[in-house]
């Protein structure tokens, strides 16, 4: 009993380790290993106050704010056995309540910072019954989806943005967003997020989601997580499914912990113990040196492990992950597996001071160690690759040819495009590989492709493809070469620091940009802002939403065509959004709630009929 004892405590004391790092925004272990350990807590003491009550946050310098109802946890289901049982629980009841069909609503599940909005306060979760007035977060700039006052929802940031600006930053988006609530004073790379709105309060009320009966929320559940996923620019860390009678919902009632008419749906990936035996340093286009673990091989998934990602220089620096550590690894779909946990910490970690490709001495940056030559070869292979697949019209041009490539003296964008099929076969490339390398380049330069997919290639930093889209809306491509800083801060969503970051790393390639127009590239042109508000369109400066399946072209293509026509491409249904274009196969519910929204519904035909006639 006296082991049994100590076991409970320790474990406890573990999970609020490792909670209190999660609120922090610095998540030591996944929430898969977490909700296991909590499942090891339940076996071994079903009635823990730890387990009974809502894991809680502490933000020692906010108001304490009581919740008219509590803002609860949220049970969770990783198999379909354990959602059969849930959809069995909630008929059983509706069967002695006399409802015939129970039918449940699925949403994504947000991976962000909880809270509730009612108009006037604005608070997060907290312990689920009293949460932290938070309100100062709408004055730094976070953004209310839909306006004031629409319930409980979460703050997170546009993944689409968080990828593009914010990567190289931070390890989630969800450490940055707890950042910005917490501190009084927000950092630059923070406080230029918020000043490009990409920090939201998105109320769950506003997210896609579809309503099913009990038979398909079982079967297709995996199915339908896959299509709302795909729909969310947010983190999201699973689906979730509840009751849409209220008064079923009344009856099933809640625990302390959780609402028992609500299941949260994730996928859970298999995990493993094994040891680090390296640490191989990888060198990214933008300088980042991050590290990749070489650990002893282990199966997980059905295949057999030996490389590891580690986010940054500083999850290894925090967590003493080296030579000798013992950690667990979890793998659920992806290539390479990433770390879970630390179980026993390295003796010594140790740290590059020095570019593993280039030598030059490296720098910090928040958690991560830089490169600081940009004519570093690793660098060069990387900016080679990034063009390649951003442009995304030609393919042979691989890691190994581009590396081929770099070490024979190709180091730049204008000595590849001016290389025949002779000049591939020169450097030990196959005849058909050279042929196919030769005609890649010319199909690149001949195939239509958007001029801002062509900008946005060159990897300059802080541009990425929806940035450059909104610059060439404001100049011309020819002209983006000299712009000036101030002329891009007067533009909506370049603050101080985007704008100074790309004018300068513009700069820094104004002459690789101008050689590479010389190959006379077949481009689709933006149009000018000033061009479009000329249009008599029916969408010109409107809000408009693709959805469903597009009959007359990909997605992409009708986006690049509501674009040119003047509107305001936007990825899901918000306040701001005038126009849902529907293809096939949309849902009566997603119409149904962009009606109520005041969204005018159109079909795919009609929008075709607009670009047509304009």
């Amino acid at each position: 009993m006296k082991n049994k004892n100590k076991e409970i405590k320790d474990l406890v004391a573990l999970l609020e380790k490792h909670n209190e790092a999660y609120r922090r925004g610095m998540p030591t272990i996944s929430d898969a290993r977490y909700d296991e350990l909590t499942e090891q807590l339940r076996d071994l003491d079903p009635e823990n106050p730890f387990l009974t009550n809502v894991e809680p946050e502490n933000f020692s310098e906010k108001v304490e704010v009581r919740h008219p109802r509590p803002m609860l946890s949220t049970e969770k289901a990783y198999t379909t056995e354990e959602l059969e049982r849930f959809v069995s629980r909630v008929e059983k009841e509706a069967k002695a309540m006399g409802i015939k069909e129970v039918t449940y609503r699925i949403t994504p599940k947000l991976d962000g910072l909880a809270a509730r909005d009612d108009g006037k306060v604005f608070a997060t979760r907290g312990n689920g019954e009293v949460g932290y007035e938070i309100s100062s977060a709408f004055t730094k700039g976070v953004v209310a989806v839909g306006g004031r006052g629409q319930g409980v929802g979460e703050i997170v940031c546009s993944l689409e943005y968080f990828d593009e600006h914010l990567a190289n930053s931070f390890e989630h988006p969800r450490n940055m967003v707890v950042g910005i609530i917490t501190s009084d004073k927000v950092n630059e790379a923070s406080k230029q997020a918020l000043q490009d709105e990409a920090v939201r309060f998105v109320p769950y009320s506003t997210l896609p989601k579809k309503v099913v009966n009990g038979e398909e929320l079982v079967s297709r559940v995996w199915e339908i997580t896959d299509e709302l996923w795909e729909a969310a620019d947010y983190p999201l860390d699973g689906m979730v499914a509840e009751v849409t009678d209220t008064a079923l919902q009344e009856r099933l009632g809640a625990t302390a912990h959780h609402y028992r008419w609500q299941i949260a749906i994730k996928k859970k990936g298999e995990s493993a113990v094994t040891e680090v035996e390296g640490i191989r340093w990888q060198v990214g286009r933008m300088g980042a040196v991050t590290p990749v673990m070489e650990v002893k091989p282990v199966s997980v998934s059905g295949a057999t492990i030996r490389n590891v990602t580690a986010h940054n220089a500083g999850m290894l620096r925090d967590q003493s992950i080296g030579i000798g550590a013992t950690i667990r690894i979890i793998r659920s779909g992806e290539v390479i597996p990433k770390l879970e946990e630390v179980i026993k910490p390295a003796q010594e970690v140790e740290l590059p001071a020095e570019c593993p490709s280039c030598g030059a001495e490296l720098f910090w940056q928040n958690d991560f160690l830089k490169c600081p030559d940009f004519s570093c070869p690793a660098r060069v292979e990387q900016r080679l690759e990034y063009w390649f697949k951003t442009l995304g019209n030609a393919d042979w041009f691989g890691k190994k040819t581009i590396a081929k490539l770099v070490k024979a003296g190709h180091n730049s964008l204008e000595s590849v495009y001016t290389m025949a099929e002779d000049d591939f076969q020169k450097l030990g490339f196959g005849p058909v590989q050279s042929t196919n390398l030769a005609e890649a380049l010319y199909i690149s330069k001949t195939k239509e492709t958007d001029d801002w997919r062509f900008l946005a290639a060159f990897g300059i930093p802080d541009l990425g493809k929806a940035d450059s889209r909104k610059l060439l809306g404001y100049f011309k491509l020819e002209d983006v070469v000299n712009v000036k800083q101030e002329q891009l801060i007067e533009l909506h969503g370049f603050g101080d620091i985007t704008s100074h970051s790309v004018t300068e790393g513009i700069a820094a390639i104004k002459e690789t940009i101008l050689h590479m127009l010389e190959f006379d590239f077949n481009l689709r042109r933006t149009p000018l802002v000033s061009e479009t508000e000329s249009m008599e369109s029916p969408i010109t400066g409107k809000g408009i939403v693709f959805t469903g399946k597009m009959e007359q072209g990909s997605r992409e293509d009708m986006q690049a065509m509501a674009r040119r026509l003047g509107a305001k491409v936007q990825t899901s249904v918000t306040g701001k959004t005038d126009f849902l274009v529907c293809g096939s196969k949309v849902g009566a519910k997603k119409i149904e709630s962009a009606k109520a929204k005041g969204v005018e519904i159109m079909k795919e035909s009609e929008f075709m009929d607009i670009v047509n006639a304009s």
